[in-house]
């Protein structure tokens, strides 16, 4: 085998993120449930408003008839919100239901799945993108942050078996790009490429079967790979544009993880 072979079989493992080393990708019902914080399930019921929201969902289900699943923190919670408008033009017609929960980290939404949120439904697709607030601060590693988003990946797995989990890089946030750059002086930016961390061990799981992972990160950035405001004001949340965006950009993948043809 060539060189320029060998090169291309390793760009080719790194595009799909599904473990190339050894042939196998890494099995998320590894992780130890209650090794650390974040595979240790925990609820927010002391808030107000989260255990309110946890029975809506509960209600959801109950009324069957999902397809689509999207799982996530205030980011997805925000389909709601910002993103109400592509929601229904891309995700209400799939019988969609939203378990974003603003605040979450990985540890609550194991919590969730296992009370009841994803109890008697057999959803085509699930898509999940959690895990940026667990990279606040130096209490979660990025290994921590992804054995998190592996134990989640279990759970679906464990309890949807017939159900596909697309699992999303988690989304870039912060005032600077997430490398050093020399030529505009950019400062490092350690929370975004902690998550670029996470996501890249988290993508060890996908096996291009069941589980797949997809980064469309570079759809938010500018030329400069610097995350504007007009996409994302608070340098966290998207706005309006910013959930078009990331719908045009799942769209393809969407699709076809659903069977749908046209």
């Amino acid at each position: 085998m060539n060189k320029k072979m060998l090169l291309s079989i390793v760009s080719i493992c790194a595009l799909l993120s599904s473990g190339c080393v050894g042939g196998k990708p890494a099995q998320p019902c590894e992780v130890v449930i209650g090794s650390h914080a974040a595979v240790t399930p925990v609820s927010r019921m002391k808030l107000k408003w989260w255990g309110p929201r946890h029975q809506a969902v509960l209600d959801r289900v109950a009324q069957g008839k999902v397809d689509l699943l999207m799982i996530g923190d205030s980011i997805t919670h925000g389909w709601e919100g910002s993103g109400k408008e592509v929601w229904s033009q891309y995700y209400a017609p799939r019988n969609a239901a939203n378990l974003g929960f603003s605040g979450d980290r990985t540890e609550h939404v194991l919590w969730r799945l296992e009370n009841g949120e994803i109890d008697g439904i057999h959803p085509k697709l699930a898509v999940l993108m959690i895990g940026t607030n667990n990279s606040n601060g130096d209490e979660y590693t990025a290994e921590q942050i992804a054995d998190g988003i592996k134990a989640i990946v279990c759970s679906l797995r464990t309890k949807l078996p017939e159900t596909k989990v697309l699992v999303l890089a988690i989304f870039p946030r912060g005032d600077e790009t997430r490398k050093a750059n020399k030529t505009s002086n950019a400062t490092y930016n350690a929370q975004w490429a902690k998550n670029d961390k996470a996501s890249e061990l988290a993508a060890q799981v996908a096996d291009q079967k069941t589980v797949f992972f997809l980064d469309i990160n570079r759809v938010f950035l500018n030329e400069q790979g610097e995350l504007p405001r007009g996409i994302m004001p608070d340098l966290l949340h998207p706005q309006a544009q910013g959930y078009a965006l990331w719908a045009e950009a799942m769209e393809p993948t969407i699709a076809k993880l659903m069977g749908e043809t046209k």
